[in-house]
C-alpha cells in the first residue's frame, strides 16, 4: 500500500474553507436563536412545521417529512414527539398501508406556523439575502448545487431536490 501525499489546500482554497466552516456554525446559530426568542421554537421543529403547513391535508408521512425536514428518522421522530406534548402534530396510520406513520399538522401548529413564519423570514432576509444582489444570489445557488450534488446525490433532502429543479 503507497501512502498518497495529501492535497493540501490552497491559500485562498483555505480561506474559502474557513470561512465556510464559520458560516455553517454561526447561520444555524443565529436562525435558531431568533426562532427559540420569538416563538420557542427549534429550526428543526419550526421546518416541520413548515413543510407540514405546505402539503395537502397537513400531513406527510415520517420518512417524508424527515426528508423535506433535513432530519434523520430518529430526529424527526424526537421533533415530531415534542411537537405532539405541545399540541401543534399527531400521529395517526398511514391511509394508504396501515403500517407506516403520518404527521398531521393540528390546527394550533398551523396557527403556530404562521405565527412564527414572519419573524423567521426577516431574520433569514437580514442574515442571507440582503446582504447579496442578484448575481450573487445566482452564483451562490449554482454553488449550493454542485456542493449538493456531491453531498446527497440520491437527492435525500428536501434542499437537494429543490436545487434539481432549477
Amino acid at each position: 500500500m503507497t501512502e498518497q501525499t495529501p492535497r493540501w489546500l490552497s491559500t485562498d482554497e483555505r480561506r474559502v474553507w474557513l470561512r465556510l466552516s464559520a458560516l455553517m456554525e454561526l447561520l444555524p446559530a443565529a436562525l435558531d436563536a431568533q426562532l427559540q426568542r420569538d416563538a420557542d421554537l427549534t429550526k428543526t421543529a419550526y421546518l416541520t412545521l413548515a413543510m407540514l403547513s405546505e402539503e395537502p391535508g397537513r400531513s406527510l408521512r415520517m420518512s417524508e417529512l424527515g426528508a423535506r425536514s433535513n432530519a434523520s428518522p430518529s430526529r424527526i421522530s424526537h421533533v415530531v414527539s415534542r411537537l405532539e406534548k405541545d399540541g401543534w402534530v399527531r400521529r395517526e396510520k398511514s391511509p394508504n398501508d396501515g403500517r407506516g406513520q403520518v404527521a398531521v399538522l393540528t390546527d394550533a401548529g398551523f396557527q403556530k406556523v404562521v405565527t412564527a413564519a414572519p419573524g423567521h423570514v426577516e431574520r433569514v432576509r437580514q442574515l442571507v439575502f440582503d446582504p447579496l444582489d442578484e448575481r450573487d444570489l445566482a452564483t451562490l445557488d449554482e454553488v449550493m448545487v454542485k456542493l449538493l450534488d456531491i453531498l446527497d446525490p440520491d437527492a435525500k433532502f428536501a434542499a437537494t431536490a429543490l436545487a434539481r429543479q432549477t
